[in-house]
């Protein structure tokens, strides 16, 4: 028996099963396990091929008859916020955002199950329990971060972690070119705030400290109104079969806001 270590992962692929944003079509994933010393390397680059990160698991699309899911990376050090987005920062300048190693609280479980209950009722994952959330936030072998967003309290000054409500978080892996947003999610009755945009914002400002170029934004996929938000931050590329290249919007119509 050959018992030598691959130095390469091994990819799979799921059985077929109903797509979560397109009606009466079939989705299928090619997925590989992100463990081990090399995970955040492994990480990096089939990121930057097209893939997405659960938990262990690096996974994209491989559907049969369908290429809608489309990976887009915002190019940071070129953006500048729109007119509505610089509404947006301002609407939300009360707001203190403090990164963490990926721990997860009963405070950030709370605001996820409330979000999900509000946003995606029959979504894949809106039967997720508390131990669930606590998986999903801590289960990784890479650089991961959680960002919380809280309403600056009074007199609550710079201490570790700062008081205040929290209104969203975002769980972020670092990456050797930029951050990946894993998964965020924010406080629903606060529609007037677009948390949504503003954690995005806050990414790419983030990123562009850090002198990288990207903010990966996981998939667009065409004809998903959900998905629509994603093509409002340019500059962005687009993977192609040729590669990243630059999208123009200017080719695909108006887009809906994110709240």
């Amino acid at each position: 028996m050959n018992t030598q270590s691959t130095p390469s992962p091994q990819f799979y692929l799921t059985a077929p099963a109903s797509c979560p944003y397109l009606p009466h079509e079939m989705e299928r994933k090619v997925f590989t396990h992100l463990v081990g010393p090399r995970a955040a390397e492994m990480n990096d680059i089939l990121t930057q091929g097209g893939f997405r990160r659960s938990q262990n698991i690096a996974y994209r699309p491989a559907c049969e008859s369908c290429r809608a899911c489309v990976s887009v990376r915002i190019l940071a050090q070129e953006f500048e916020p729109t007119r509505s987005m610089k509404r947006v920062l301002t609407a939300n300048s009360d707001i203190i955002a403090t990164e963490f190693p990926a721990q997860p609280s009963s405070e950030q479980y709370s605001l996820f199950r409330r979000y999900l209950d509000y946003r995606h009722q029959q979504g894949g994952m809106s039967d997720m329990t508390v131990l669930d959330y606590a998986i999903m936030v801590e289960d990784t072998h890479v650089n991961t971060r959680i960002i919380e967003y809280r309403r600056r309290e009074e007199g609550s000054g710079l201490e570790q972690r700062p008081k205040g409500e929290l209104l969203a978080a975002a769980l972020t892996d670092v990456m050797s070119d930029g951050l990946s947003m894993v998964y965020s999610y924010f406080n629903p009755d606060l529609d007037a705030r677009s948390l949504g945009t503003f954690m995005i914002l806050d990414h790419i400002k983030r990123t562009k400290a850090l002198g990288l170029p990207h903010v990966y934004l996981g998939y667009w996929v065409k004809g998903s109104r959900k998905m629509d938000y994603k093509t409002r931050f340019q500059p962005q590329e687009h993977l192609t079969p040729r590669g990243w290249e630059r999208f123009d919007p200017a080719t695909d119509g108006d887009k809906d806001s994110l709240r």
